[in-house]
């Protein structure tokens, strides 16, 4: 069995890469960064370093890389004899992925058993999205035959994967606890095998669970620490004031899960407390610097902020700790952030419900609208 796994970082090495090696995968790296390539190429071996209870080492042997941006012939070679595709890349880059996949799909044999597509992003339905992308390709003429030489599936992933301490070379530091779930329907009776993941007959429910409270937990707890001014998650969250803010973000987006699917309050409370319990490990030198960068996509339309709090507005609930969180972001001033110097320029230039539509994507009118031009318009008065 042969996988192909675009992005070979952190969370590449660290994760999908080292689950699909677990499960007796041969893995080809592939990836855009030249230094990170050579590295692979020039190493036999690195180790993924967990930290938490039972935590132990494991030994990634085995792999290969190739330089998608230089190289795309080998690319198309490793793709052609490939049973999987996954991704860690960011929802952005899918799209600067698909025209390789479009082209071994193009290629691939007949009789070829199809080729497994999985995007493992931190976004909802990512694998449609690259989907979209690759049929966006082809004509509507060619894309029947292509489609039926793949299989596309969505994924939900989860593992904390903090910055890398400085000479940790192509060492990854990860916590024990993850998650990867899988949409079964598209496999039919064959899933692939990949003792690490578990297949499901309904995703959304996963996706949302985790979109909604691990990355709004993470990101609100980075943001209302950076306020704080702890630097890192853990610290932030031993602070009282932190942790009982990021409570209660938790608990509306909380209450959404639980009516909109079919996990229970209890169900729902203990996952909550396992998240902010993975927050806290002092052993992921997390910091809320990195955690929340790039404050201008956590604040789109579908994103773990403003997807939450319109639903919730909509049902007539109380959003007033997610727009909390929400004033949090707006104040997150990073200059080696590019995002939030962008961010910072349009609080000073944008009148606040011209920067709510802009920015969050919420159209006037929506009930969530008022609170988000409230909470626009302290942080442009705090500046």
């Amino acid at each position: 069995m042969k996988a192909v796994h675009f992005g070979a970082g952190n969370i590449g090495r660290g994760f999908v890469g080292l689950l699909l090696h677990d499960a007796g995968y041969e893995v080809v790296f592939a990836d855009v960064n030249a230094e990170l390539i050579d590295a692979l190429d020039d190493s036999d071996e690195y180790t993924v370093h967990e930290v938490g209870a039972g935590a132990v080492d494991r030994v990634v042997r085995g792999y290969r890389a190739v330089n998608s941006a230089t190289d795309a012939p080998w690319l198309l070679t490793e793709l052609a004899t490939a049973d999987l595709v996954t991704t860690a890349v960011g929802p952005t880059i899918l799209r600067f992925i698909a025209p390789h996949l479009v082209t071994a799909l193009r290629e691939r044999a007949a009789d070829a058993s199809p080729l497994a597509i999985m995007a493992c992003e931190n976004a909802i339905n990512a694998t449609d999205l690259l989907h979209d992308e690759i049929a966006s390709l082809s004509s509507p003429d060619e894309w029947p035959t292509l489609a039926a030489r793949a299989v596309f599936a969505n994924a939900a992933v989860d593992r904390i994967v903090p910055a890398q301490a400085a000479g940790s070379g192509l060492d990854v530091t990860v916590e024990t606890f993850f998650e990867w779930a899988i949409e079964r329907a598209p496999f039919g009776d064959e899933p692939p095998a990949i003792p690490g993941a578990h297949f499901v007959a309904d995703l959304a429910p996963y996706i949302e669970r985790k979109l909604f409270t691990v990355n709004t937990g993470h990101a609100a707890t980075a943001y209302f620490g950076f306020l704080a001014g702890h630097e890192r998650i853990s610290d932030a969250l031993a602070d009282p004031a932190v942790a009982t803010a990021v409570e209660r973000v938790l608990e509306e987006t909380s209450r959404l899960i639980v009516d909109k699917h079919d996990f229970t309050a209890a169900e729902q409370s203990a996952y909550r407390a396992t998240i902010l319990e993975r927050f806290r490990n002092p052993e992921l030198p997390d910091t809320v610097e990195r955690v929340g960068r790039q404050p201008l996509r956590k604040l789109g339309r579908h994103e773990r902020f403003v997807g939450p709090a319109a639903e919730l507005a909509e049902r007539g609930e109380a959003v007033d700790g997610l727009l909390e969180a929400v004033g949090a972001a707006l104040r997150f001033d990073l200059p080696a952030d590019p995002e939030s110097v962008e961010l910072q320029e349009l609080l000073a230039t944008r009148e606040p419900a011209a920067f709510v539509h802009e920015v969050t994507g919420i159209a006037a009118g929506h009930p969530l609208e008022p609170g988000l031009v409230t909470a626009v318009a302290e942080a442009s008065a705090a500046e």
